[in-house]
C-alpha cells in the first residue's frame, strides 16, 4: 500500500495528460492528494482522471493553455475555489524538438518559450500567495538538457536552463517565507513526447553520444517517485535544489 504522505493536500499539476505529469497526477493522489490535473489535451485528461478515480483517489480536471498566462492565474483560481486550498504546484507541461539550430522558426521558437517558460513562471507566481498560506511548495521538471549543452536542442536547453534559474531565483526571493522552491532534472524519459521525438536526417550522433547515457532511460514512474518525494514534507530540507534524475548522465 503506497504512503499516504498527501492526506488532505491539494496538488495542481501541468502536464498531465500524459507522460511524467500524468504519473505524478497518480501518484500524488494515490497518497491522499486531491488533485487538479491541467493539460491542453482534454481527452488525455479523461484518461488520467479514469486511472485516479479508478484507485479511489480524487481528481478535477481543466483543459487549457500553459502558455496564455490569463489560463495560469484562472487554473490556480479554480484549483482553490473546488479544493479550498493549495499544497504543491508541479510545473511539469513542456515540449520537445530537435532540429538545425538554422531551422528553428519563430513560431516554433515562441511556442517552446511559451510552454516550457511563461507557464511554469505565470503558475507559480499565481500560486505563491495560496502556497504561503498552506506552507506549500513548488516543483519545476527542468532537464539534463537545461545543465549541459546539447547539440540539436538549443531552444529546449534554452527554456530548461531558465526553469533551472527560475527555481534557484524563486527559492531565494521565497527563503525567509515556509515556501519550498525545488526542480527535478530528467535526462531521457519513456513518454509519449520522446516516442514521437524527431531528429533531423543528417544528424551527426557523435555530437549526442556525451548525453545519451549508459543506462537507459525512465520510466515516467522513476520521476513521479522523486516527485512525491521532494514535495513531501520529508523533503523539508531541500530548498532551491535541482535534482538530477538522469541515471548519471550530468555526473561527469
Amino acid at each position: 500500500m503506497a504512503q499516504q504522505r498527501y492526506t488532505g493536500k491539494v496538488a495542481l499539476v501541468t502536464g498531465a495528460a500524459s507522460g511524467i505529469g500524468r504519473a505524478v497526477a497518480i501518484r500524488l493522489a494515490a497518497e491522499g492528494a486531491h488533485v487538479l490535473a491541467h493539460d491542453v489535451n482534454a481527452a488525455g485528461l479523461e484518461d488520467t482522471a479514469a486511472a485516479v478515480t479508478g484507485a479511489g483517489g480524487r481528481i478535477e480536471l481543466r483543459a487549457g493553455d500553459v502558455a496564455d498566462p490569463a489560463e495560469c492565474a484562472a487554473s490556480v483560481a479554480a484549483c482553490v475555489a473546488t479544493f479550498g486550498r493549495l499544497d504543491v504546484l508541479g510545473n511539469v507541461a513542456g515540449i520537445a524538438r530537435g532540429e538545425h539550430v538554422t531551422d528553428v522558426t519563430v513560431e516554433g521558437y515562441r511556442r517552446m518559450m511559451g510552454i516550457n517558460v511563461d507557464g511554469p513562471f505565470f503558475f507559480a507566481q499565481a500560486a505563491i500567495p495560496h502556497l504561503l498560506e498552506s506552507s506549500g511548495n513548488i516543483v519545476n521538471i527542468a532537464s539534463n538538457a537545461g545543465l549541459m549543452g546539447q547539440a540539436y536542442t538549443v531552444v529546449y536547453c534554452m527554456t530548461k536552463g531558465a526553469v533551472v534559474q527560475l527555481t534557484r531565483a524563486l527559492a531565494l526571493e521565497l527563503i525567509k517565507t515556509p515556501i519550498r522552491v525545488n526542480a527535478i532534472a530528467p535526462a531521457g524519459t519513456n513518454t509519449t513526447l520522446v516516442q514521437t521525438y524527431a531528429m533531423p536526417a543528417d544528424v551527426d550522433f557523435e555530437l549526442m553520444g556525451r548525453y545519451t547515457g549508459f543506462r537507459g532511460m525512465n520510466s515516467a514512474d522513476d520521476v513521479a517517485n522523486v516527485f512525491a518525494f521532494l514535495a513531501s514534507d520529508e523533503a523539508s530540507s531541500m530548498h532551491g535544489a535541482i535534482v538530477s534524475a538522469d541515471r548519471g548522465v550530468t555526473a561527469g
